[in-house]
């Protein structure tokens, strides 16, 4: 029997996630067009999200495309989080079907960014880069280049300098990561978003609540929290609550006779946390990091990458399934390339997957991850064909949703 539309509002996660499915059918035709060498031809289009598939038989390789309308106030690009509204891993099927109904029907989504793969990590799935998720940062910018829509509503993306610091009483600064794995000398500031504990072991950590009125959770950029000191502990492990931060010290950083004084400061003192990017990020809903600029102004980048057989480096000219995001004056592009499958799909090398979307019409491109994480959604399913035979736990994603009238407003 075929449950009624009002049984399946009242099911569990899969069965709203089949109604928001076939409202999502609703909002865009699909059509898959196989394509022969050097051909590009055009899926069916629906309002502002238009999707093609092209095959390549010469290489072979397997594209898949989806371009937006930018400025469009009916769609939003968003990013997820790997356990919904944690960081961690889950498909990007799981984390498409857990975008909360008000934020609009998802239409279209890709995978993200790298991530922390060693599952004996108590931090396995935390994002390599930056992320700012509906406003809230929740990783803070590395070495990798980071794609973002500014306040503006304008497309950008190069390398992001995080300027993160607690600013101690004395005028002093530390620097500071985020949400990630604390090394013995260094200090992390941990949101809820990490899950229920700051995961440590050992040094100093200090339970932050709000003092004053001033920006506080959800964390965003750009900003200084004014915090007092609710608890000092010297256990690592602190429990993280829906209205507190801590901020942790490594053994080795509080052992250090240069540490600064603040280290030693008790309950009930004041500091401040300072959210500060070079470029100035404030006002970003979303941002993801990934691998390089491929493109900018229309030209492709040279890539400069270091003589080493590190994987990230060595892989760059090989051939691999790749993502990346990409922009011109009218769109945003999604784009995934199908590889390590023979006959079928070789992959791309950087420099390739860059030179197709450059011919796309993109005038700036990021590269994000690859490999086994490329997944393409688009209608509710996978479109393409993972080179593992199925879809890889991921980081995160970017989703393109279709808001609803009254988000709109």
């Amino acid at each position: 029997m075929i449950p009624t539309f009002r049984q399946l509002l009242a099911a569990p996660a899969w069965g709203r996630a089949w109604v928001r499915g076939i409202a999502a059918s609703a909002a865009i035709s699909l059509l898959v067009v196989s394509c022969g060498s050097g051909s590009d031809q055009p899926g069916a289009s629906g309002p502002g999200i238009h999707y093609h598939h092209e095959r390549v038989s010469k290489v072979p390789w397997s594209i898949h495309v989806v371009k937006i309308e930018r400025g469009r106030r009916d769609l939003e690009l968003r990013t997820t989080l790997g356990r919904g509204a944690s960081i961690g891993l889950g498909t990007l099927v799981d984390q498409v079907t857990g975008v909360p109904a008000n934020a609009g029907i998802p239409l279209a989504a890709l995978n993200g960014d790298f991530y922390e793969v060693n599952e004996r990590n108590p931090y396995h799935g935390d994002p390599r880069g930056l992320q700012i998720f509906d406003g809230e940062l929740v990783s803070a910018a590395t070495d990798q280049a980071s794609f973002w829509i500014d306040a503006a509503g304008v497309p950008q993306a190069t390398n992001v300098l995080s300027k993160l610091a607690v600013l101690w009483p004395d005028g002093s600064r530390t620097a500071i990561g985020l949400n990630e794995e604390r090394e013995r000398s260094a200090a992390v500031l941990y949101t809820p978003r990490l899950g229920a504990s700051t995961k440590t072991k050992g040094g100093r950590e200090f339970v932050l609540e709000r003092a004053g009125d001033g920006p506080w959770l959800p964390l965003q950029t750009g900003v200084e929290c004014t915090a007092r000191v609710r608890e000092a502990r010297n256990t690592g492990n602190t429990p993280l609550g829906p209205d507190v931060m801590v901020l942790s010290f490594g053994p080795e950083f509080v052992a250090n006779q240069n540490a600064p004084a603040g280290v030693r400061l008790e309950s009930g003192a004041a500091l401040r946390i300072s959210t500060a990017t070079i470029p100035d990020l404030k006002g970003v809903k979303m941002a993801i990091s990934g691998g390089y600029v491929l493109v900018r102004d229309g030209v492709m980048q040279d890539l400069k990458v270091p003589r080493s057989g590190e994987y990230k480096y060595r892989t760059v000219n090989e051939r691999h399934p790749r993502s990346a995001i990409g922009a011109s004056r009218d769109h945003i592009y999604f784009c995934e390339v199908d590889g390590r499958l023979p006959g079928f799909s070789m992959g791309m090398t950087l420099a390739e997957l860059g030179e197709h979307m450059r011919k796309l019409g993109c005038e700036l491109v990021l590269s994000l991850d690859g490999g086994a994480s490329a997944t393409f959604w688009l209608k509710g399913k996978v479109m393409n064909k993972p080179c593992n035979g199925d879809v890889r736990p991921i980081a995160n994603g970017v989703v393109v949703v279709k808001k609803s009238a009254a988000a709109k407003r």
